[in-house]
């Protein structure tokens, strides 16, 4: 059974994950673009050992920052794990909000190699804008126009014709975290002050120290807006409204491209008792598992 929990940020995606692991005796696959990286720990919301409660984690920490990871490398290592796990007879939880590496990794996601020119009446800002309407997570250079068009004609491969949209594993449900608009923009505002107040900005600027051009993070929310500080662009405040408010629309984002790519059974989490929330998604699991 392969349990793909996912939902935009601050909802307890990670919380519910290690709740299913221990319930399934499964074990748990990121499907987080950022949580990838080494060392990129509050700026992703990254479990920790404690948090991970012994439960096994794959693909968190495999890369350093300054190693390029695509979404076709995601798909190859995580099938493998998904291939060596479902051979053992082990459940598995997919968990992350990168929707893009989910779709790669569990649909008939193909990678179109050819790179030929087919853009040239727009712009790299519009290529890049184009992308990010289909692909929010997208990480792609915004300034380097070969991979621009690279990324956009993989994406363009994979949505027309609903190209793309078979499941090539079986006993799949996809769970989705939700709440009301207000009590996400509240959780995400508060996550981020917890974030400043964890050593956010110390994160940050020893990435800036490091390479603050590296590609991996232009894109990590939270470093990008604390660059622009150090920078002294905009003041300390200013960049922690400006966190907020990307987050915000981050999550906005996340919840356009999984309506439109998924079919996901949402769950409004009760935040005043989580236990609620994951009594109904396992009553949901349990009346439509297939296999254990």
């Amino acid at each position: 059974m392969i349990i793909v929990i996912t939902g935009p940020t601050a909802v307890g995606k990670t919380k519910l994950s290690i709740n299913l692991a221990k319930k399934y005796n499964a074990q748990i696959i990121n499907a987080d673009s950022v949580q990838i990286y080494k060392k990129i720990d509050i700026a992703s919301a990254k479990i920790t050992d404690k948090e991970k409660e012994n439960i096994i984690h794959h693909l968190i920490d495999i890369k350093n920052y300054d190693e390029d990871y695509s979404v076709y490398d995601y798909q190859i290592d995580a099938r493998r794990i998904i291939d060596k796990l479902e051979k053992e007879n082990k459940n598995i939880i997919i968990v992350g909000g990168t929707g893009l590496y989910i779709k790669a990794l569990l649909y008939d996601y193909r990678f179109n190699k050819e790179e030929k020119e087919e853009y040239t009446n727009l712009t790299d800002e519009e290529l890049y804008n184009i992308i990010l309407s289909i692909n929010p997570n997208s990480t792609v250079d915004k300034n380097n126009r070969r991979r621009l068009v690279r990324e956009l004609i993989n994406l363009k491969n994979n949505t027309e014709n609903n190209k793309g949209d078979k499941l090539l594993y079986n006993d799949v449900m996809f769970i989705g975290l939700t709440t009301d608009r207000k009590e996400l923009y509240e959780r995400i505002n508060s996550r981020v002050d917890n974030m400043i107040n964890n050593g956010l900005i110390d994160e940050a600027k020893y990435f800036y120290k490091l390479d603050k051009n590296a590609k991996s993070l232009k894109t990590v929310i939270g470093y990008k807006e604390l660059f622009k500080y150090f920078d002294n662009e905009i003041t300390k405040q200013e960049a922690i409204d400006l966190i907020k408010k990307n987050s915000r629309h981050y999550a906005k984002r996340q919840y356009t491209w999984f309506n439109n790519k998924m079919d996901i059974k949402w769950f409004n989490v009760d935040f005043s008792n989580f236990d609620n929330t994951i009594k109904d998604v396992i009553e949901y699991i349990d009346k439509n598992k297939k296999t254990i």
